[in-house]
């Protein structure tokens, strides 16, 4: 699932589920946190994550907001890295492009999020983000760099 690049270091191993927990409970701001957002699988480069579909963030339209797609999004990806790298280091997003391509009801549950680093090199990461609904159907895809501080 990571795809590897002659430039950057020797791939590490991923980092185990603790510490990915430690970081999402302790890392991301309270309102992230209110995401719910929850670890489900991981290896060097990637997550899958589960978000709740929950009242708090569906809009007047009855879909889940973008903001939280997108805040979803940069988590996950926040994690994939830090999956690579370990264990977490100072990081900030440089821009997050984000397409939605299809509505997430807001009785469905829950969606997936899915991340992976596309290039770790020493200064800048690169990664996808893939939001699934709850049929597994794309709902939002963005990309992402990241730089490392």
């Amino acid at each position: 699932m990571t795809a590897t690049n002659p430039e950057s270091p020797a791939e590490p191993s991923a980092a185990p589920l603790s510490e990915l927990q430690r970081t999402l409970d302790t890392v991301f701001a309270p309102y992230v946190q209110q995401l719910g957002l929850q670890l489900l699988h991981a290896q060097a480069g990637a997550v899958e994550l589960a978000l709740p579909v929950q009242p708090l963030h569906v809009h007047a339209g009855g879909v889940l907001c973008g903001q939280s797609m997108m805040a979803a999004c940069d988590s996950a990806m926040v994690l994939a890295v830090v999956a690579r790298l370990g264990s977490f280091k100072p990081m900030t997003t440089v821009q997050l492009q984000t397409s939605f391509l299809r509505p997430v009801p807001g009785d469905s549950g829950s969606a997936r999020v899915r991340a992976r680093v596309l290039r770790m090199g020493r200064n800048l990461v690169f990664g996808e983000v893939e939001l699934l609904d709850a049929r597994g159907q794309l709902a939002a895809h963005a990309t992402t760099p990241y730089a490392l501080l």
